[in-house]
């Protein structure tokens, strides 16, 4: 389960190309295996999102980069933030994480999402659908990929897929933890509490406690034992090792993207900012909400190693082991 993750959304650096692309992800991996990260995320897009990059900046394929690097990192786990379902037959994503526990020993967690990224799909010529039509391929989907990772043949003929006693062989080396990402309180908390393992939560920190209500809510109506679900949210964090640091990262990410500096202001509400020690604080009052970790970002110096290894002992000396 996970208690910190890191996550790398960004793949845009300063003087790295396509080329030093990998290179500098493996040291980013193994920076935050030795900081004492517990699970590795990458973003499971095709363009890079508003907010972090343009479409047209570098984006690694999540599946194939996580496997890759599972050959260069040794105990960290593995993961996308989150699939997006979407993108792949649901029998076809029972194979890919299978493969992806196998040649990792055991690392896998399957995340979990519905999809949200308009132009990607128009992009690429997916069906975007409503918002209720990709939940309900969300929830179909579960219901081919959790049997088949239990070692069972499922046959489905649904409303959006079908499967005829789907083979998923060889099985995980593990149990594979689902995940499922976001924060719709109706929707997709009823989700985690009947079919995941973990929830990442993707809100405003004040937002925390409404949450977690609402997920004992629905467990509590569905008869889950909520104690069996472990749940974190999603930061992007903006560290310095001062506060000055922590504020030029954002200027020179700015400017790295030939961005206007006003875009630097819509940013910061998003953000947990500052030096090690303000940082801590906002991590701790996360916990204090009710967390049981947190999945965090450097996307704006992440390839300032040193930075990786900071956070790990901020949030390591927070959060609970």
């Amino acid at each position: 389960m996970t208690r910190l993750g890191y996550q790398i959304p960004n793949f845009t650096y300063p003087d790295v190309d396509a080329a030093a692309l990998f290179p500098q992800l493996i040291e980013q991996a193994k920076a935050a295996e030795a900081a004492g990260f517990d699970r590795l995320f990458l973003m499971d897009h095709f363009y890079q999102l508003p907010g972090i990059g343009d479409p047209d900046d570098f984006m690694l394929e999540c599946y194939t980069t996580l496997a890759a690097l599972a050959q260069h990192t040794e105990t960290i786990g593995l993961s996308a933030l989150v699939t997006g379902n979407t993108y792949r037959n649901p029998a076809v994503l029972a194979k890919i994480i299978t493969a992806l526990d196998l040649v990792s020993k055991g690392r896998a967690t399957l995340g979990m999402g519905c999809g949200w990224f308009e132009l990607e799909h128009d992009s690429y010529g997916i069906d975007f659908d409503t918002f209720t039509t990709r939940f309900e391929k969300l929830e179909e989907a579960l219901q081919i990929i959790l049997p088949m990772l239990k070692g069972e043949r499922p046959t489905v003929h649904g409303k959006h897929y079908r499967v005829t006693e789907a083979i998923n062989s060889p099985a995980p080396q593990s149990k594979i933890p689902i995940m499922i990402g976001g924060g719709g309180e109706k929707k997709t908390l009823r989700m985690v509490a009947q079919y995941a393992d973990e929830s990442n939560l993707i809100c405003a920190p004040h937002e925390i406690e409404r949450k977690l209500a609402a997920l004992d809510e629905h467990c509590e109506r569905l008869g889950r034992d909520r104690s069996e679900i472990k749940v974190t949210r999603l930061v992007m964090g903006v560290l310095g090792r001062t506060h000055e640091e922590a504020n030029a990262s954002i200027d020179d990410y700015m400017a790295l993207h030939g961005w206007p500096a006003e875009a630097a202001e819509l940013m910061r509400p998003m953000m947990t900012l500052g030096d090690p020690d303000s940082f801590g604080e906002q991590v701790q009052a996360m916990i204090d909400a009710g967390l049981d970790g947190i999945t965090m970002n450097l996307a704006t110096a992440a390839h300032d190693l040193e930075l990786i290894g900071i956070a790990g002992e901020i949030c390591n000396s927070i959060i609970p082991h």
